[in-house]
């Protein structure tokens, strides 16, 4: 577990997400991470996912960290965190999605779907995720840059 003592996790979900959340963090402090929980606080039944996740992928963005986001599917905070320049976040519904996104892409957020998946099913995605490495293989890079030139608008890829 290299990441344990110079990481922090930022985490944030709506109110479809709220308990899982807690229960996540609750994982993160059983496994010795830290973490930064940027909202939702408390259950607000009409709160909006973009906020939580454009928090998160901002924090992530700024500090080279990771972060998990958290709705009903994943799939908002996904699109949401996506809008962030250098943020690659995945919509980890299985073990093996998470492991590969990390080794190809090197996704820096992870997103989960409360309606979508068990908590011991998140906690072997969650895991896995943390625990898996890029692989910087040069074709792997060369994908990154491509992305990072699309980001910023350099679109002569």
């Amino acid at each position: 577990m290299k990441m344990k003592d110079n990481k922090t996790f930022y985490l944030g979900s709506d109110h479809a997400g709220y308990k899982l959340k807690g229960e996540i963090k609750d994982f993160l402090d059983g496994l010795g991470y830290k973490y930064v929980d940027l909202g939702n606080l408390r259950l607000e039944s009409c709160d909006d996912y973009p906020d939580y996740a454009y928090k998160v992928a901002k924090n992530v963005a700024k500090t080279n960290g990771r972060g998990i986001l958290i709705c009903d599917s994943g799939v908002g905070v996904c699109i949401v965190a996506n809008k962030i320049n250098g943020i690659r976040a995945v919509v980890g519904y299985n073990v093996r999605i998470a492991k590969m996104s990390r080794v190809h892409n090197n996704t820096n957020i992870l997103c989960l779907g409360q309606d979508y998946i068990s908590l011991d099913k998140a906690k072997k995605i969650i895991k896995t995720w943390i625990e898996t490495d890029f692989n910087a293989e040069k074709r792997h890079q060369r994908r990154l840059e491509k992305i990072s030139k699309i980001e910023h608008k350099n679109i002569g890829i």
